[in-house]
């Protein structure tokens, strides 16, 4: 009886709306017809429903398992720095930060699951033989790590022990800024693809993940609010302009990064990088560079905050949504147009830049990606809303 008095504590019955069932309903279905997708992907072969070959090994999964993982390594390190720090205009987001670090992550790892052929392998060998000379060794056990990191946090903020939950926070936080640096590095470190490598995109990530973190922070906290037909409190407006401001500064950072990337590349001389860059610029993924990756997810973003002042709640959550859209465009442009280029190439007339569409399987799969996270985030408001309206603590 006490267990379920605390449960009926957490539940936020404002949500208790046949709108938000249909909600969860429909997200549900998209959510099993991704995991279904998975498991045909298992039966089948993946080589058989896959869009990946030999010489374009990494597609649309991966770049969804790096999109979902970034912004959860945002999400918690904002969550530390608020929790943390006591007396800061973040500190009433935080609880429902948390709560999305951990749904975004389980989103990444529904993607690297059904990408890999045998993903229990990888559980055992990452035990009993682990590679300390491996970036994805070292990615993979850190992320672990924070997963449950950020369990024990929300088990501390759900039973207010803060002082666990601002410890194991803190330890979760690291974990996943290790975790994301050596996502970046599993890129960067490849001599064999110019276009990836360079020191540049371990940092590149974790400022990635500091603007995307705060972009879903705004805008699901205002879709929160959305659902249940109240108007933003003034504390979590402090909140919201917080995080915007964040968001503000770095997409400005992203964007001279950007800047500066192809910068380097086109003065380094190197073909092997210039022709992926070309390609982003001019060819079969400039719609998607041009359009979706600068336009939508960095310049009209910060526009939108600047011409707004980040005081219109409406205007951050637009701008959090389009810097969402393009993060996920930025990620599939990176991984795609790092191996256009063959990496035997100039050898046997091999054509200069190859050619990779995602397969329906693997579209779905990401679908299906995207709605657990929708899942999670509309449940998680539905029966521990009260638990983010905690303030003060």
């Amino acid at each position: 009886m006490a267990r379920t008095s605390v449960i009926t504590a957490w539940e936020e019955p404002r949500l208790a709306r046949p709108g938000v069932n249909v909600i969860l309903f429909v997200s549900l279905l998209l959510l099993f017809a991704g995991v279904a997708a998975g498991i045909y992907a298992f039966i089948a072969g993946h080589h058989h429903v896959y869009a990946t070959t030999r010489e374009i090994p990494w597609g649309i999964l991966i770049s969804g398992y790096a999109y979902f993982a970034i912004i959860s390594t945002g999400l918690c390190v904002l969550a530390a720095i608020s929790h943390a720090f006591g007396e800061n205009f973040l500190a009433p987001l935080a609880n429902r930060a948390v709560y999305l670090s951990i749904i975004t992550i389980l989103s990444a790892f529904l993607c690297i699951g059904v990408e890999l052929e045998s993903p229990h392998r990888m559980l055992l060998y990452n035990i009993i033989s682990p590679n300390f000379s491996s970036n994805i060794w070292w990615m993979g056990t850190l992320y672990g790590l924070a997963v449950g990191c950020m369990l024990l946090e929300f088990f501390g903020i759900l039973t207010a022990r803060w002082g666990l939950a601002i410890a194991i926070g803190a330890i979760g936080a690291i974990a996943e800024v290790g975790a994301n640096s050596n996502l970046g590095a599993v890129f960067g470190t490849l001599a064999a693809r110019p276009f990836w490598y360079g020191a540049q995109l371990p940092v590149f990530f974790l400022c990635s993940a500091v603007m995307t973190g705060a972009a879903a922070l705004i805008f699901f906290t205002h879709l929160a609010y959305r659902l249940r037909g109240q108007e933003v409190d003034e504390n979590t407006l402090r909140g919201l302009r917080m995080a915007g401001k964040i968001m503000a500064l770095t997409l400005f950072l992203l964007i001279v990064a950007t800047v500066w990337r192809f910068l380097c590349i086109f003065t380094g001389g190197n073909e092997m990088a210039l022709i992926p860059a070309k390609n982003l610029l001019t060819g079969t993924l400039s719609v998607n560079f041009w359009i979706f990756e600068i336009a939508i997810g960095l310049v009209l973003p910060l526009l939108l905050l600047v011409a707004t002042g980040i005081n219109n709640i409406a205007a951050m959550s637009a701008a959090g949504l389009m810097a969402l859209v393009g993060g996920f465009v930025q990620r599939y442009n990176l991984v795609v147009s790092g191996q256009i280029t063959p990496v035997q190439y100039g050898w046997d007339e091999l054509p200069p830049v190859l050619n990779y569409t995602p397969s329906p399987v693997e579209i779905l799969i990401v679908v299906g990606a995207i709605a657990l996270t929708v899942t999670l985030f509309v449940a998680g408001e539905r029966y521990l809303g009260r638990v983010f309206a905690q303030k003060g603590h």
